[in-house]
C-alpha cells in the first residue's frame, strides 16, 4: 500500500505529517490511545482508509508521529468496533461490506432504535432531551456551513444519546456495537445534497417527536430513518 503522505527525504523540506493529513492540531501524549483510534477512525470514515485497504504500520505510525505499539492497540480496538479485519498474514484490513450485510445491519438498527424511541420518550429526564436538541442544534450549525464531518459526528452523537435516554443499558450496547461497524457506510450516504437534506429532514422530524414525548411519532420516525439510509447508500454499494 502506498503511503497516505508522501514524506519528503532526510535533506528535504519538513512536513508536517498531521497536517497533511488535514489535521491541525498535534496528538496529546496523556490521551493518545483516543487520539489515535479517534484519527484512524476519521481515516477509514472519510474513505482515505478504503474498503479492503491493507494498513500499513510503518507508514501511517510515521504520518502520525507515533509508534506502533499504540498504532498497534488502537488497530485492535478498531478490528473490535468491526471497521478493520486483522488477519495474520496481511495485518490489519479495512473491513469491506456486501449490500446484503448493510442492509441487514440497517434492518436491525431501525428495529433496535424504533425500540429506543419509544422508552426514550416514556422515560428520559428533561435533561437528557435538552441536551440531544443541543446536539441536534449543533449539527445544524455544521449542516449550514456543510462541515460534513463533525456534522456526521454529532449525528452519529444524537443516536446514541437517545439510545442512552431509553434508560436500557443493553439495548443501547447492542446498538453502539452495530452503529459502530457502519459508520463508513452512513458517511457515504450524504454525499449528495439531495441524500444529505433528506438526512436532515429525517433528524428535524426525530427532535420534534422526541421533545413532544410522542414515543409512537419517535419510534417510526427512527425505523424511517434506517430504511431511508438504505436508499442513501445502496447505490454505492
Amino acid at each position: 500500500m502506498e503511503p497516505i503522505v508522501q514524506l519528503p527525504a532526510a535533506d528535504g523540506p519538513r512536513i508536517d505529517p498531521a497536517a497533511a493529513l488535514g489535521q491541525r492540531k498535534p496528538i496529546v501524549r496523556h490521551n493518545l490511545h483516543d487520539a489515535i483510534v479517534s484519527r484512524v477512525r476519521d481515516l477509514i470514515i472519510e474513505g482515505t482508509l478504503a474498503p479492503g485497504t491493507r494498513v500499513h504500520e510503518g507508514h501511517l505510525g510515521q504520518e502520525l508521529g507515533v509508534s506502533r505499539t499504540p498504532l498497534r492497540e488502537a488497530l485492535k480496538y478498531l478490528a473490535s468496533e468491526g471497521l478493520l479485519e486483522l488477519s495474520p498474514g496481511r495485518g490489519a484490513v479495512v473491513r469491506k461490506f456486501s449490500p446484503k450485510d448493510v442492509q441487514d445491519s440497517l434492518l436491525v438498527l431501525a428495529n433496535l432504535e424504533s425500540l429506543a424511541g419509544t422508552l426514550a420518550c416514556a422515560h428520559a429526564s428533561d435533561e437528557e432531551i435538552r441536551n440531544i436538541r443541543h446536539l441536534h442544534d449543533e449539527m445544524m450549525q455544521r449542516y449550514a456551513v456543510r462541515d460534513r464531518l463533525p456534522y456526521f459526528k454529532l449525528n452519529q452523537s444524537i443516536h446514541s444519546a437517545i439510545l442512552k435516554a431509553s434508560g436500557n443499558e443493553p439495548l443501547a450496547d447492542v446498538h453502539g456495537a452495530l452503529q459502530a461497524r457502519l459508520r463508513r457506510i452512513r458517511y457515504v450516504g450524504n454525499e449528495s445534497p439531495e441524500k444529505w437534506a433528506a438526512a436532515v429532514a429525517d433528524h428535524e422530524e426525530m427532535i420534534v417527536a422526541l421533545e413532544a414525548r410522542d414515543g409512537a411519532r419517535l419510534a417510526r420516525s427512527l425505523s424511517a430513518h434506517m430504511r431511508n439510509t438504505w436508499d442513501r447508500v445502496r447505490d454505492s454499494m
